[in-house]
């Protein structure tokens, strides 16, 4: 008797503990830690997007290009700012990425060269063609040639004086030496 009576009270328990979980778990969804920017709304990837610079005002834009296309190759074909802004970019040469292939935009001689008003720390916002139609638009962090990014910079005429890629070395307050902000 005591039975029937507990087994509904058990249903109900184990229904709402069963159904809490839910689906779409944050270990189910795509987690790439990257130090720059990504974009995977179109059949083209863009992965870890940076504006790696050596001294203010000018850089070199990398990026992973990941097809999503089993069947069918795509082509970057170009890259522009967005909005009102002075940044422009060289001449970039059309890439062509095969099925599931990837282009590394950071392997030596494939970043795109860029100039304008903008200095380590920066956002710009860029737009990315491909021969789909498709344009990728996001916001890029503009970062500094030095550890992981050393040597990624390959563009020429920059305004100021380099960035110093030491360390800076924290004060007795929990301030910076040297920090601007």
């Amino acid at each position: 008797m005591h039975m029937r009576r507990l087994t509904p009270v058990l249903a109900l328990a184990l229904a709402a503990t069963l159904s809490s979980c839910g689906f779409d778990y944050a270990t189910d969804r795509v987690y790439t830690p990257a130090a720059g920017s990504i974009a995977r709304d179109a059949s083209v990837d863009v992965l870890s997007a940076v504006i790696v610079s050596k001294a203010p005002g000018a850089g070199t834009f990398i990026a992973g290009l990941s097809n999503n296309s089993g069947s069918e190759s795509v082509t970057f074909e170009g890259i522009r700012p967005v909005g009102d802004t002075t940044i422009s970019f060289e001449d970039v040469e059309p890439a062509t990425i095969p099925p599931l292939g990837f282009e590394n935009l950071s392997e030596q001689g494939n970043g795109i060269p860029v100039t304008g008003d903008f200095r380590a720390g920066d956002f710009v916002t860029v737009e990315l063609s491909f021969d789909t139609g498709e344009d990728v638009e996001l916001d890029v962090a503009v970062v500094t040639d030095c550890d992981e990014f050393d040597g990624f910079d390959t563009s020429e005429g920059a305004e100021g004086e380099e960035y110093d890629c030491e360390a800076i070395e924290p004060l007795y307050d929990g301030r910076y030496e040297g920090y601007e902000g």
